[in-house]
């Protein structure tokens, strides 16, 4: 994922051109390739917003707890796409993430997800809570203001 990144506001947007490499023996973007564009685009979101320099200076890691992702329409080789991703909250050491991904050539919603990330300290791996410091670095985009 390299192409363009934009974000406004509490909504974070990349795009990019699908790749040959990510496509599966039915001609199509293989459903793994969106659990690694959902990582992709957070983590270019994390950086953009300062919540990955935050998250370091805080000695801690995200890791991700569980994926959920919704498929709707093939993509293929070729296709620009926008990422669209952005943070609904952050519950002690969880937060929300979700995701959607569009075609940009007729604006067909490709497929959505979500994330539940677990912050954790990076020596011993376990969960601790979130400071307001890494949490600051995101506006969020709550349940009903979604794009």
């Amino acid at each position: 994922m390299r192409d363009t990144e934009s974000h406004t506001a509490a909504i974070y947007r990349h795009r990019f051109t699908v790749s040959h490499d990510v496509v599966d023996g039915n001609g199509h973007v293989n459903n793994v390739a969106y659990v690694q564009w959902m990582q992709d685009v957070a983590i270019l979101h994390s950086d953009a917003a300062g919540g990955a320099r935050a998250t370091k200076a805080a000695g801690a890691t995200w890791v991700a707890r569980s994926h959920k992702i919704e498929y709707l329409s093939p993509a293929f080789p070729g296709d620009s796409i926008e990422a669209l991703t952005w943070v609904v909250n952050f519950r002690r050491a969880r937060s929300l993430r979700r995701y959607r991904f569009v075609r940009t050539s007729d604006g067909r919603l490709l497929a959505r997800g979500e994330t539940e990330w677990v912050f954790v300290d990076a020596a011993s791996g376990r969960p601790r809570a979130i400071p307001g410091t890494v949490a600051q670095a995101f506006e969020l985009c709550p349940e009903g203001q979604e794009p």
